[in-house]
């Protein structure tokens, strides 16, 4: 029994180090300073400047309690890694078409409090500055239906489709990929 115990311990040993991640080198920036971190990869060549994105992100997963989303957070690193390695923003567009119960996390400040949720919505800052930057928000009707949410009730700026299913086959049809993960 000894003799499994430091086995287990030996294998916990190694798979620690194998496990951790160095963060060190992620940064915000240089397009949302406060969110969206990223590191530069050495040696890869660069992105061609004239490289134009259209990329859609799918949200369904809500936010973790008190924190920003991780899937708006994602668009936001997505932007500020491509402007780091010479991408000029213009040449970005960015939608964010959420459904299922990450459809609170698009609620404002009052809405988010009138659904019994504590302080102000967690993610609502970071949607309003990525919505200045021309981000879109694209809020699944069936799901707003679902959980009572109104245009009203939104961050202004968000919009909303028939379906998550309309808002992704329209933004197809205007040239964006969807982000696989």
């Amino acid at each position: 029994m000894a003799c499994v115990r430091l086995i287990i311990l030996a294998v916990l040993a190694f798979a620690a180090p194998v496990s951790a991640q160095d963060m060190s080198a992620f940064k915000t920036g240089p397009v949302f300073e406060g969110f969206g971190p990223h590191a530069p990869v050495e040696g890869m060549g660069p992105v061609p400047a004239d490289t134009e994105f259209s990329h859609a992100f799918d949200v369904a997963v809500p936010a973790e309690e008190g924190k920003n989303s991780r899937g708006f957070e994602s668009a936001a690193r997505f932007i500020n890694m491509h402007v780091a390695a010479g991408v000029d923003p213009d040449n970005i567009r960015v939608a964010v078409v959420v459904h299922g119960k990450a459809s609170m996390d698009l609620l404002s400040d009052e809405a988010w409090a009138a659904k019994g949720r504590d302080g102000a919505n967690p993610s609502g800052a970071m949607i309003r500055e990525m919505l200045d930057h021309g981000v879109r928000f694209i809020l699944c009707g069936q799901s707003g239906i679902a959980y009572g949410i109104t245009q009203d009730d939104l961050i202004p700026g968000v919009e909303t489709a028939l379906s998550a299913m309309t808002a992704h086959a329209l933004l197809q049809q205007r040239g964006y990929t969807v982000n696989p993960f």
